[in-house]
């Protein structure tokens, strides 16, 4: 029985010997690589003043024409009212003397309802044209921002800055950086 023992140590202990080589054949040595270096491409973009170029545009000229438009006839009828108001207002000072006190309050209670009137118009005119403004202005955005599109697309750009408002006071002239101002007028057909 001795024997069978031995035998069935020699055989454990080679089975150990065996998962040992296993486990090392298995584990890598960690080994310490040089940092990856990573190459980034500069970007090149473009920069253009989008007033100055949507100024340059003929549909804005004609859109500033109807909107100066329907500010002057906004302005006519503020005026007009406004002369009704001093008429109305003379009417009260040169009576004032000689109505009788409810005519008086019932002048006074018209030329309230009047100046309201008035100020809620100025308002509502206001309003009024700046919606129209906007209006008006989209179609000639549309129009622009989709150049703006071409032109970027054309030259490879990542993006195209808007230099209005002094956004970026500061633009390498040496770097990816390109003043793509005539390129989008010529894509509008301006020069």
């Amino acid at each position: 029985m001795k024997p069978l023992y031995i035998l069935i140590a020699l055989f454990a202990c080679v089975g150990t010997l065996s998962a040992q080589e296993t486990v090392q054949d298995t584990v890598q040595p960690i080994s310490v690589h040089e940092p990856q270096q990573v190459i980034i491409q500069p970007q090149h973009y473009g920069y253009l003043s989008y007033d100055e170029v949507r100024r340059a545009m003929p549909e804005y000229e004609q859109a500033m024409k109807s909107l100066e438009e329907l500010k002057k006839t906004y302005d006519e009828e503020m005026a007009r009212a406004e002369q009704d108001f001093s008429k109305k207002f003379a009417e009260y000072l040169d009576g004032q003397k000689s109505f009788p006190e409810n005519i008086m309050l019932k002048r006074q209670k018209e030329l309230q309802q009047l100046m309201e009137q008035s100020i809620q118009f100025k308002k509502e005119a206001q309003e009024l044209l700046t919606k129209a403004e906007a209006e008006l202005m989209e179609p000639v955005d549309a129009r622009l921002k989709e150049a703006i599109a071409i032109v970027g697309k054309s030259r490879n750009y990542a993006y195209v800055l808007n230099t209005d408002a002094n956004a970026y006071p500061y633009i390498s002239e040496g770097g990816e950086a390109e003043n793509c101002t005539d390129a989008v007028l010529n894509q509008l057909g301006i020069k």
